[in-house]
């Protein structure tokens, strides 16, 4: 992680009494660290709660389907862009209680308006 993502990661504003922490945290990270022109974000645990791996856990965030629109991603193949977002959850995906799943659609802005063009 570069020394800036680390720094915006440091920065993470007490979300302590949030009811959904990990969903600010994400919206947090994201944003500071990809600039994105578009973040759309699902939280999908509710889906997954009867999952065997699930029925034990604490936490009622799981599971997230993110859409990220971000020229960050320019030059980068499908594989990076995900390894880039997984890398700034490292900790959260590796926590007990913490993420278990992110689906990931990432795209670059022009991917998105081609996107929403063909609608």
């Amino acid at each position: 992680m570069s020394t800036e993502a680390s720094a915006a990661r440091d920065t993470v504003p007490d979300l302590g009494s949030s009811e959904t922490p990990y969903e600010d945290k994400i919206r947090w990270v994201l944003t500071q660290n990809l600039k994105p022109t578009h973040l759309k974000i699902y939280n999908d645990s509710h889906k997954h709660a009867h999952h065997a791996p699930m029925r034990d856990s604490v936490s009622k965030e799981t599971h997230f389907r993110l859409e990220i629109v971000s020229e960050a991603f320019e030059g980068q193949r499908l594989p990076m862009r995900h390894r880039s977002v997984y890398r700034l959850f490292t900790e959260e995906m590796n926590a007990e209680g913490g993420i278990h799943a992110m689906q990931l659609l990432t795209l670059t802005p022009r991917e998105w308006e081609e996107r929403q063009a063909n609608k």
